[in-house]
């Protein structure tokens, strides 16, 4: 018998779920009065990029093969994707500045991935009710990564 696939253990309601669990270690670490990032924090935020590009790889295969849907699908996968590898590069950097400057470019690339899955939204390309959950993924992330660069500028 064959463990289910990556993608596979991170289906909508599974990933979902995941997602809730990760927001709840992060408010009970912070309940215990733990600040500090934890390997096993990197790993979630990882693991959670990993996801978002997984599903982003989904959305774009799913797009209309029109002209308007092969520029957006191009555009969204090449910077959607980015984001986690860029983000495993920092995790390797060679010293504090390639770690913060890896951080960026992995925060530049989701603030893009999250404008073209908006321009899909507004567009109507696909119906908006389908792209809130991964834009609001986005947001978070956003958030998480801003955060980790301000800190990472603040420690240089």
């Amino acid at each position: 018998m064959h463990s289910p696939s990556l993608l596979a253990r991170h289906q909508a309601p599974a990933e979902g779920e995941r997602v809730q669990a990760i927001k709840a270690k992060g408010k009970n670490q912070k309940a215990k009065g733990k600040g500090k990032k934890t390997v096993a924090d990197r790993q979630d935020l990882g693991e959670r990029l990993l996801v978002y590009a997984a599903r982003i790889v989904k959305l774009v295969a799913s797009l209309p093969k029109t002209p308007v849907g092969r520029r957006i699908g191009d555009q969204l996968l090449r910077s959607g994707t980015s984001v986690g590898a860029n983000y495993e590069e920092a995790q390797g950097a060679e010293s504090k500045a390639d770690f913060t400057h890896k951080l960026q470019i992995a925060l530049k690339e989701l603030r893009e991935s999250r404008y073209w899955l908006r321009l899909l939204a507004v567009s109507e390309t696909i119906p908006p009710h389908r792209l809130e959950e991964i834009i609001n993924e986005a947001t978070q992330l956003r958030a998480i990564l801003s955060k980790a660069v301000a800190t990472a500028k603040q420690r240089q």
